[in-house]
């Protein structure tokens, strides 16, 4: 797929974007402890990414502040590509782009929860120091340096 452009996330997207993460995670989401990081926090839209064939909506990555123990961090999540436009890296680039652009605003590490195997080739790590607002797999905590100097977040992420 060569006609895709990425563009940081407008504030006319969140419908869209809304609607693509409903139908790629259901109604479950909102029970994750992941979820718990979004409730009451604020979009950093310049970092969140979303990928577009034209006026179609393909996929979607956003980013949010959260504190971690004594430090900062961005939270990725929910990261969303529509079914028949998997397979083709959109995922990957979604979150390349969204950690250059979280890197580039000075912001020293990323983490998430999600599958080890699929981010661990995106440079992402195990976070055995982090620990969430809820029931989670630890092993599905990683994280990712995003300045030379950053070290592993430790402590309980939080809003």
């Amino acid at each position: 797929m060569t006609d895709i452009t990425y563009r940081p996330e407008a504030p006319e997207d969140a419908p869209l974007i809304l609607d693509l993460t409903d139908r790629a995670f259901g109604p479950g989401r909102y029970a994750k402890a992941a979820e718990r990081l979004r409730e009451g926090n604020v979009l950093i839209a310049d970092l969140s990414i979303s990928a577009w064939r034209g006026e179609a909506l393909l996929g979607s990555v956003r980013m949010w502040p959260v504190k971690v123990g004594d430090g900062t961090s961005v939270f990725l999540g929910p990261i969303a590509v529509e079914a028949d436009a998997r397979k083709h890296g959109i995922g990957a680039e979604l979150v390349a782009r969204a950690c250059a652009a979280a890197k580039a605003a000075g912001w020293g590490s990323v983490f998430l929860v999600g599958d080890a195997p699929y981010f661990g080739r995106m440079g992402f790590e195990p976070a055995p120091g982090v620990r969430m607002p809820g029931p989670v797999d630890q092993r599905r905590v990683l994280w990712k340096a995003l300045a030379d100097d950053a070290v592993a977040p430790e402590g309980l992420a939080r809003v």
